[in-house]
């Protein structure tokens, strides 16, 4: 168990909507934690990747992290029991046996490429005991007489193993051969003991097979004689009452199994999604199945009591509202962040680093110094390429000495130049040619909560003015319907012209445009006579001039 636990995958992953910062923070602690452990985790987005982070990524040759649009507790999270899968001919006392010593009360007949067939349960077996009393039923479920002579420990004297009983019935050939011709049929099979008559008179009355008792050796005549008459001959040493018992078990088990309308569960369904199935339902155990329909194991419901939601470090984020979807099912170890503290709760106490630098990628970079951690030059170019984005190239406030300094030294290691680097990726960064209102505005988006107050902002930052302009329009209507959708008091969206060190903020929802003026006041803030548009000239970070100038205005 506890080496099942040390081998779990973890999950690095930033925000929805993820920026560059998210993508690259995420990857290259990742990579960090896989040098320190040695153990699995992988980096994951939770949204789609922005051109400039595709830029990046392409420049330094490294794959988008997995999308993951939500990490809710799967059937794959939790622990499946593999009980083995048999063949449908199996005996019933062979899928007792394997029940008995695997202490479970289901098995799976499963085909040779592992398609679930059906379902044998201890019930099945209890009924085929208690409420069979039909003496052609070993015939009617098309015994192998390999079943037959493997439940009676006993041995085939005349025929093959491989041929199947299916015509007649079973009887004990208890009176005298006189009384024998009367109820012994063609097709029979005949449980007798030793006596040579009555082996000699189920031959001639065409019976399909002898089953001769107590270990008694058959004669060359009557070996000699069935085979002619192709009546199949096999020993045990079990006396007759015994065999009569014991051959029942015989049965394959496809006679008695479960086949139709059964209920399985796929590795990817959602714990959430089965537990109501699971409690309509009087079964004991659920088979569980790949993505492709092949068993894999077998889960019950006490398997849900210790199920363990997906392990996640939490990147550049940590709050509620900007996590990925399923968290609080999730079981999180770790959070690296450089924002304001938000609303993520943990089930348990986890290691969080949280310091105030324009970058998260920044505490990265300590982390693997402070580690002695080798960094690879397309890791210090994905470091340096998050630092360069949050900071807009160090031009914004929420940049520290830290900042320039990490991503100087990881611009050194990755053989990049900053300035004409920068130049290259703003420019991905920004070109809107072809997008749709929505992918622009989601580009970079976060939902924030204070108080009683729920809002959303977007934010666009590019090299070229006539551009920004041209959104102006286009973004407005967008706002109100992305308002709706999300349910949220009030919207934002700042155009972020990076040359100018200036933006345009476009304001949705009652009281957004007022809220702004009195938290920017009116010296600061240029109103443009537009009624959803603020000029705030020397604003350029989300961060740490907007979010906290809008708090405290709502505060006031």
């Amino acid at each position: 168990m506890e080496e099942n636990r040390r081998n779990r995958k973890t999950i690095v992953i930033g925000h929805k909507n993820p920026d560059t910062d998210s993508i690259c923070s995420a990857v290259c602690y990742a990579n960090l934690k896989r040098l320190l452990t040695k153990e699995d985790y992988q980096p994951g987005r939770a949204g789609r990747v922005n051109e400039e982070t595709q830029f990046v990524l392409n420049y330094f040759g490294v794959e988008p992290p997995e999308l993951i649009e939500n990490v809710k507790t799967q059937v794959l999270d939790i622990e499946i029991r593999e009980t083995r899968g048999v063949k449908k001919n199996l005996s019933l006392k062979n899928a007792w046996n394997i029940m008995q010593e695997a202490n479970v009360v289901t098995i799976p007949a499963v085909t040779d490429d592992g398609m679930l067939e059906g379902l044998i349960t201890v019930g099945d077996i209890a009924k085929s005991y208690m409420n069979v009393y039909d003496s052609s039923i070993l015939s009617k479920a098309n015994t192998q007489y390999a079943n037959i002579v493997e439940t009676l420990e006993g041995n085939m004297v005349v025929g093959e193993t491989g041929d199947y009983f299916n015509n007649g019935k079973v009887l004990i050939a208890a009176a005298n051969p006189d009384m024998m011709e009367y109820y012994i049929a063609k097709g029979d099979l005949v449980i007798l003991g030793n006596r040579y008559e009555s082996q000699l008179c189920a031959i001639e009355m065409e019976a399909a097979c002898i089953i001769v008792c107590e270990g008694a050796a058959v004669s060359m005549t009557i070996k000699k004689l069935a085979q002619e008459r192709g009546c199949a001959v096999m020993t045990t040493p079990y006396d007759t009452y015994t065999a009569a018992r014991l051959v029942n078990q015989s049965i394959p088990i496809s006679y008695f199994m479960k086949t139709d309308g059964l209920i399985t569960f796929e590795v990817e369904d959602h714990i959430d999604d089965i537990k109501d199935v699971m409690a309509s339902k009087r079964h004991r155990d659920f088979p569980v199945l790949d993505k492709n329909g092949k068993y894999k194991g077998m889960i019950s419901r006490r398997n849900l009591l210790g199920a363990k939601g997906k392990r996640l470090i939490l990147v550049d984020h940590n709050e509620r509202s900007q996590a990925v979807e399923g968290m609080e099912s999730a079981e999180v170890l770790e959070i690296i962040d450089h924002h304001r503290l938000g609303t993520v709760e943990t089930i348990a106490p986890v290691f969080f680093r949280n310091q105030p630098v324009g970058c998260t990628a920044t505490i990265i970079y300590q982390m693997y110094q402070e580690n002695h951690a080798e960094i690879e030059p397309k890791i210090a170019g994905l470091l340096c390429s998050a630092i360069i984005s949050d900071t807009l190239l160090f031009r914004s406030p929420t940049c520290t000495e830290a900042d320039k300094k990490a991503a100087l030294s990881l611009a050194e290691i990755a053989g990049i130049q900053v300035e004409k680097y920068a130049s290259s990726m703003f420019a991905a960064g920004s070109n809107l040619k072809g997008k749709t209102d929505g992918e622009i505005f989601y580009q970079d988006f976060k939902k924030f909560t204070f108080g009683k107050v729920n809002f959303g902002v977007g934010q666009i930052s590019s090299l070229n003015t006539k551009e920004l302009d041209e959104l102006k329009e286009r973004m407005l209507p967008y706002m109100k319907k992305a308002r709706e959708e999300h349910g949220v008091d009030m919207m934002f969206f700042m155009l972020t012209n990076i040359l100018t060190e200036s933006t345009e903020l476009l304001c949705e929802g009652q009281g957004a445009k007022q809220l702004i003026t009195t938290a920017f006041r009116a010296e600061d803030a240029q109103e443009n006579g537009e009624d959803h548009l603020v000029s705030l000239p020397g604003v350029v970070s989300r961060k740490k001039q907007l979010i906290p100038a809008i708090m405290l205005a709502v505060q006031e």
